[in-house]
């Protein structure tokens, strides 16, 4: 029988499930409004978000936290940008510090002009600060990230967004949140659901929001990945009889029609 259209199947192991978050609204995307030509500008190069963009901080930690999510996620990669870092703290890490709380911070009281509190790293996924999930890459070893008027191209971003997504299966965790920039998510997305429904294609690879998170499943179709499944089974033990019963019922007639 033909599978129904549409649909595929994959073994669990060789896939992981990949949380996506654009960070929330910085201050360049308030004089990106006014003036696109400000996104090229080295004053906005870094960032910080703005009274706002801790608002949606703040409604996406209560989301993730309202639907079970952040007690999932084994890492958090983010870019290594002010706006994106925190966004990543404020929706994932810990708590604020009160009394009898030791433990090293995620973020300083007061970092990038946010006027927050010290978030602390207690009962919180591990960070990790990823180049390749940046909105700009390191043009050289003396670290110039800026150019007037040019920007990296949209196939160079394509190419970027599928490095670090080879490089994502090189890691063990199942289940990680990525928090990034719009162009980054939108020109490495947009490779992937041709062959789906439009809808489900819209689904993808659509422009993110500020502080919007999707939710993906990631397929190693071409077995870069090779870790071992933690639930198949191998069976047979202890080691019996075990052919299917239509194979057994083809067997036993045959063997009744010899006779």
């Amino acid at each position: 029988m033909a599978t129904t259209p549409g649909q595929t199947l994959y073994p669990l192991h060789r896939s992981k499930t990949i949380h996506l978050v654009r960070h929330a609204q910085g201050i360049h995307n308030v004089e990106g409004e006014k003036d696109h030509d400000a996104y090229l500008s080295y004053d906005f190069l870094d960032a910080h978000l703005t009274p706002l963009g801790w608002q949606q901080v703040d409604h996406l930690r209560k989301h993730v936290h309202a639907c079970g999510l952040s007690k999932k996620i084994e890492l958090v990669i983010v870019s290594p940008l002010l706006r994106t870092m925190q966004t990543a703290v404020g929706v994932f890490g810990g708590e604020g510090y009160s009394d009898g709380i030791n433990v090293p911070p995620l973020m300083v009281k007061n970092a990038g002009k946010s006027q927050r509190a010290a978030i602390s790293s207690l009962n919180c996924p591990p960070f990790i600060a990823v180049e390749l999930c940046r909105e700009q890459l390191i043009e050289n070893d003396e670290d110039i990230l800026w150019k007037p008027d040019v920007r990296e191209k949209k196939e160079e971003v394509a190419a970027r967004g599928m490095e670090f997504l080879n490089w994502l299966w090189t890691r063990e965790e199942k289940e990680v949140a990525v928090v990034t920039h719009s162009s980054f998510l939108f020109n490495t997305l947009s490779a992937f659901g041709n062959d789906c429904h439009p809808t489900m294609k819209s689904e993808i690879c659509t422009h993110f929001a500020n502080c919007e998170l999707r939710s993906v499943v990631l397929v190693d179709r071409g077995m870069i990945g090779s870790d071992p499944s933690t639930t198949n089974y191998p069976g047979k033990i202890p080691i019996g009889h075990d052919l299917p019963s239509d194979v057994a019922n083809g067997k036993h007639s045959e063997k009744i029609a010899s006779n």
